[in-house]
Parts: structure tokens; C-alpha cells; sequence
């Protein structure tokens, strides 16, 4: 089957190799032309005999909406857009709408495997029409796992959706598996912290990928010296909070690894300060000063502001 790929970064170079590899002729485009096999958008849509299909894989946001308007006006009836980037659900219902305007179809493809799918495939959650989903298969057939990895997940905006949800799970897997190392690694009694990760592997309930990622991490790095503790989001995490609070339903871990990211930013964190200045308000502790000042101890002044009687929260 022929498809335009546009955008050939980690995750869109990967799967356009893929695809090639199954046999599909790719026309891929890139701002990059060095990886690109056509000089623009407009060229790649000539290069396409129709009905064309052409799979987004840019960022989400401004550039996926500058990427379906642009499509959006080079592509005819009976074309098909798939979005297998990370956009919100609600873009994808509105640039279904707008493709459909010109009786373009529209798909979008939630996509996880990362550096790996390459070799070990790609899981699809895709939402759309029926008719189009089944137009693609052999696409897709090719792009995920040789078992399961696929799912038609609904309408358009399902696909998205439950990918949100999946990264929302993974931030709060993620946080477990680093709250578990710190723990192992703050105490005496463990002597081998990277061998205990390394034996969950097989038998145990907590076995799963991103387990025997964790140990091949550590396996290079076993104290992590080399990394610093900071941690981007994508921005799904904070969709699937959102949509959390939008339909009423209580996320505490997955929200609680988000604010853990959001921690992780921090040099020096400001509500920390207030907690420290309060404890020794209340309480005359000890709080640790910035580089060249004193800090006030419990016998410092003003440490007794309050009745002997209080004691620490």
C-alpha cells in the first residue's frame, strides 16, 4: 500500500522504515531535507496516487494544526489524514470536522512503542469510521506487534483518548518503580538494590516492560549518578487529569506522579520554604539557610512565638 508519511523524527522515521520493510512504498516528508524525500507538503501530496492517505507524525499543537490546514487544502475527496501524533482528543474532532468539509477522512492514532517499535512493533489505538480503519489495515497491520497491539477504540477522538489514558497509567507505574528505588536505596538492610529490581522479572506480579527497562538502566548506571532528578511531561498527563475532573473520576496516583514531575523541576522548592518557615514559627526547629545567612535554630529569636505546649504537624 502507498502513504505519505509526514514528519521523520525518532517515532516517524522508525515507522516509515517499518512500513518499507512490510513491503509499503513510503513517501516520507521532513523539514529536515536531508531524511526527506520530497520538498514540501504539496510535492508529497503530487507523489501520492489517489485516494492518498498520509500519516501525521508532527507535534501537537501549532504544528499538527498548521499540518491538516495545509493538508487540508492540497488533498480531495476520498484522501484520508491520520494523526498518530500526541493531540488532544478535542483537535482531533475539530480537524475531522474540517477535513470532512472537502470529504476528507480523518483518523487519529494514538501510538506507543517509542525507540523500540522499530523492531518490536507499535501499539495502535486508533479512532475514526469504520470504513476508514478498514481501508488502512494493512498499514497498520504492519506497524503494530505480530499479536494483539491494535485496538479500534471508537469514533474519532477515541484513538487519543485512550492514548492519554495509557501515558496517565505510565506516569504513575513510572512513579512507583522510582518511589520503590529511592526506598531500596535510602536503607541499610538492602545491599544489592539493582539485583532485587532485576529478580522481579519473572514471577512476580510488578513484571512488565518497563521493569526490565528500569533494570537495564541500572544495569549501566546502578546508582543513576549520571542523571539528574528532573522530568519533563508530555502534556498527556496533564489532559488526562483534566478529563478527570471533566467526568468526576478520582486519579489520585496518576495525579500524583504529574505534581512528582512538576517537583522534580525544582531547584529549591518554594512551598518547602513556607513549610520551613512555619515549622520554625510554631515550633523553634531548626530550618537549613541559603549559602552565607544563619538560620534560626530553637533558641533562635522569635522561636518561642508560640505556646511551649505545640508541637510539630
Amino acid at each position: 500500500m502507498q502513504i505519505g508519511m509526514v514528519g521523520l523524527g525518532k517515532m516517524g522515521g522508525n515507522m516509515a522504515e517499518r512500513l518499507r520493510r512490510g513491503g509499503h512504498d513510503v513517501v516520507g516528508y521532513d523539514r529536515d531535507p536531508a531524511v526527506s524525500d520530497v520538498s514540501s507538503l504539496k510535492e508529497l501530496v503530487e507523489r501520492l496516487q489517489a485516494p492518498r492517505a498520509v500519516w501525521v507524525m508532527v507535534p501537537a499543537g501549532a504544528p499538527t494544526q498548521a499540518t491538516v490546514e495545509e493538508l487540508g487544502g492540497l488533498l480531495s475527496d476520498g484522501d484520508i489524514v491520520i494523526d498518530g501524533g500526541n493531540s488532544h482528543y478535542l483537535d482531533d474532532q475539530r480537524h475531522a470536522a474540517q477535513l470532512g468539509e472537502r470529504g476528507v477522512g480523518f483518523l487519529d492514532c494514538g501510538v506507543s512503542g517509542g525507540v523500540w517499535g522499530l523492531q518490536n512493533g507499535y501499539a495502535l489505538m486508533v479512532g475514526g469510521a469504520e470504513d476508514d480503519v478498514r481501508r488502512l489495515m494493512p498499514i497498520f497491520e504492519t506497524l503494530k506487534p505480530e499479536e494483539g497491539g491494535f485496538v479500534h477504540a471508537g469514533a474519532v477522538g477515541a484513538g487519543h483518548f485512550a492514548k492519554m489514558v495509557h501515558n496517565g497509567i505510565e506516569y504513575g507505574m513510572m512513579q512507583a518503580f522510582a518511589e520503590g528505588w529511592e526506598l531500596l536505596e535510602a536503607s541499610d538492610v538492602v545491599t544489592d538494590v539493582s539485583g532485587a529490581f532485576a529478580s522481579w522479572r519473572n514471577g512476580t506480579v510488578i513484571r512488565s516492560w518497563l521493569l526490565d527497562l528500569l533494570v537495564r538502566a541500572l544495569e549501566d548506571d546502578p546508582e543513576l549518578a549520571d542523571l539528574r532528578g528532573y522530568a519533563e511531561d508530555s502534556g498527556e498527563g496533564r489532559w488526562t487529569v483534566q478529563a478527570a475532573v471533566d467526568h468526576a473520576v478520582p486519579l489520585p496516583v496518576i495525579t500524583a506522579a504529574l505534581y512528582a514531575r512538576f517537583a522534580s523541576r525544582q531547584d529549591d522548592s518554594p512551598a518547602m520554604k513556607v513549610v520551613a518557615a512555619l515549622r520554625n514559627q510554631f515550633g523553634g526547629h531548626a530550618v537549613t539557610a541559603k549559602e552565607g545567612q544563619t538560620g534560626k535554630g530553637a533558641d533562635a529569636p522569635g522561636a518561642d512565638v508560640v505556646p511551649p505546649a505545640e508541637t510539630d504537624r
